[in-house]
């Protein structure tokens, strides 16, 4: 079974910047996206970013620019880089698995929590 831990989640100020990994078990898919989301407080998931196994990327409009989403090349690492931070960008974040999508459909596909997902980890940004 898959199995993804996330790290790097923490308190940090308007405008700093985080990294974000995640450690995915061994998985056969030979068609899948691995990606991050997050949920806010009250609100549901939104997917922010999808990598496949080419490289190509995929973000959603409000992070564009300021994250970046980068695979190890093993593939069993996943990060996200996150900088320019604002308090809208506190959340549980959480990566993923979604076989057989595009990125851009697995991003979509995200607010419903589709594939396998970690256990999150906790982004707080304050003003």
């Amino acid at each position: 079974q898959v199995r993804l831990v996330e790290s790097g989640g923490g308190s940090v100020q308007s405008g700093g910047s985080l990294r974000l990994s995640c450690d995915i078990s061994p998985y056969s898919y030979t068609d899948y996206c691995l990606g991050w989301a997050r949920q806010a407080s009250g609100k549901k998931p939104e997917g922010v970013a999808t990598i496949d196994r080419h490289g190509s990327t995929t973000y959603a409009d409000s992070v564009k620019g300021r994250f970046t989403i980068t695979q190890g090349n093993d593939r069993s690492t996943l990060y996200l880089e996150m900088s320019s931070l604002s308090p809208e960008d506190t959340a549980t974040y959480y990566c993923a698995i979604v076989p057989d999508l595009t990125t851009t459909q697995a991003l979509g596909v995200m607010t419903y929590r589709v594939g396998y997902w970690g256990q999150g980890t906790q982004v707080t940004v304050s003003s």
